[in-house]
Order: structure tokens, then sequence, then C-alpha cells
């Protein structure tokens, strides 16, 4: 999907997902302390948010115009203030390392984009700092619930693992998300890693 595909899917008063943050975000940060926060793909903000609203200095920057905008309304509600930047991440760079956390949730792209992406989340940190990757596991595909169905951008804790191999990889592993539905609570399979810059 393109831009343009991101704005008509964002378009609407409603949220498109819903306004809480991703529960393995608020698992996985929970004994970092705050500092400098960097959100890649943040879509309509919910993680950059929850991030602000629990004392981080956040970036969120997404590609969407359109989600942007449902993302300041976002931080206006919760009485945070979040830098938004309105760029594509193919082209995007952090302008060097310094950030204490960065996470990128569900940015699902071909194998080369998706390492660049990566590559540059990596090379942002500061010392000690830590990326958080998660998305739709290639695994989701014959054996999960939702998510893109075209396994050329889905990926595997090893293949995270792999991008990020400049760090010190702390977790990558699959891990389920209870999806509610008309029938009933199923399983989505996510891959996640955690690595942190030394």
């Amino acid at each position: 999907m393109d831009r343009r595909d991101w704005d008509e899917r964002y378009a609407g008063e409603e949220l498109l997902w819903r306004a809480d943050p991703n529960r393995f975000l608020v698992s996985e940060t929970a004994a970092l302390p705050p500092g400098r926060a960097l959100d890649l793909a943040c879509g309509e903000g919910r993680n950059a948010v929850w991030l602000a609203t629990v004392g981080w200095t956040v970036t969120g920057v997404d590609f969407s115009a359109v989600a942007l905008d449902k993302a300041r309304r976002l931080a206006a509600d919760r009485g945070v203030t979040v830098e938004w930047v309105n760029a594509d991440l193919l082209h995007w760079d952090p302008d060097g390392a310094g950030w204490d956390l960065v996470v990128v949730l569900y940015l699902h792209l071909p194998r080369e984009q998706r390492r660049a992406v990566h590559a540059r989340a990596a090379s942002a940190l500061a010392p000690g700092g830590t990326v958080l990757v998660v998305g739709h596991d290639l695994a989701n595909l014959s054996a999960g619930h939702g998510g893109p169905q075209d396994p050329a951008v889905l990926f595997t804790p090893a293949d995270v693992a792999d991008d990020l191999a400049a760090l010190d990889v702390v977790r990558a592993e699959s891990v389920q998300r209870p999806v509610s539905t008309d029938a009933g609570e199923v399983m989505a399979i996510d891959a996640l890693v955690r690595a942190v810059r030394r």
C-alpha cells in the first residue's frame, strides 16, 4: 500500500485502531527509565501518545498525513505533547544516534526495505538504548488470525534478529496476541524482538 492508500484507510473521524497502546510495548518497556523515544510508522499515534503519558519525550513518524492529524487530536485529548513528523521511512533519516527507545510496530515491508528501516532504527539508538520490533509473524499466515496475507512482507523473530545483528538481541520469539472477533476470541501470532545497543 502507498501513502494515498493509507490516507484513505485512515479517513473518517473514528480511530482505525483502538487508542490503547500495544500490549507488548507496555510490557517490554515497563522496566525502562523514560528518555527520548522514536515511534516509526506511528499511524494514529496510540503508542507514541502512551509513551508520552508515562514520561517519555516522543517523536512519531508516519507517511500518512491523515493518520498524523488523528494522532495530534489523540495527544491533545490526553494532554501530552508529541513531535509528529510526516515522512516516508524509506527515505527519512533519524539524524544520528541519541534515542533511548526506538519502536517499530506492525510495519510490514518487503525484506530489503524492512532491513533498511531496521538498520536506521538501530543506528538511531544512544548507547544503552533499546529497539523494539513487533509485527505479524510469518507463522500467522497458517496458524494465526488477521494481518497481511502476503508472505513477502511478513517476518520471523530470526529475520528481525538478523536485521539487528549489530545490537545485542535480548529477546526474539513468536508471541500470541488475543483478538476479539464476532465469533469469539482468536489468537494472532506476532514476532517480537527487543535489542539493546551497548
